[in-house]
């Protein structure tokens, strides 16, 4: 299954990786799955960090690239069709981040690894 981690789902990994479900950690560990990991994490765990709201241990470009090297994932950039997809979203959620790795999954046809109940009401396939 193609696997797209939510920014959460990311961090948790890395940093508190107790607070991921037994399912979560069953669904990382399983070599059946490809994992991915979206740019729009790294930026929105960048402007958090920025605002105080959240503490990484190191700078985020090193703590992507190792809890992405660590996830054995790929990274997905963000580029227009996700824009475009995003522009015709419905406005179940506003956090703009979760629209666009929404829309990154609706486009690319991932299951979103995700604690967020807000991305099934886009049509998304969720897993936690």
């Amino acid at each position: 299954m193609k696997l797209l981690l939510d920014t959460v789902a990311v961090y948790r990994f890395a940093a508190m990786p107790d607070a991921l479900s037994s399912g979560a950690r069953a669904l990382l560990a399983d070599d059946g799955n490809q994992l991915f990991v979206s740019a729009v994490s790294a930026w929105e765990l960048a402007v958090k960090s920025s605002l105080g709201k959240l503490a990484l241990p190191c700078k985020i470009d090193e703590f992507f690239s190792q809890t992405t090297r660590d996830l054995l994932a790929e990274t997905v950039d963000f580029d227009l069709r996700f824009v475009a997809k995003v522009a015709v979203l419905p406005h179940h959620h506003g956090d703009p981040f979760d629209r666009m790795i929404i829309a990154q999954a609706l486009v690319d046809g991932y299951t979103v690894l995700t604690s967020d109940t807000h991305f099934a009401s886009y049509g998304v396939n969720v897993l936690w």
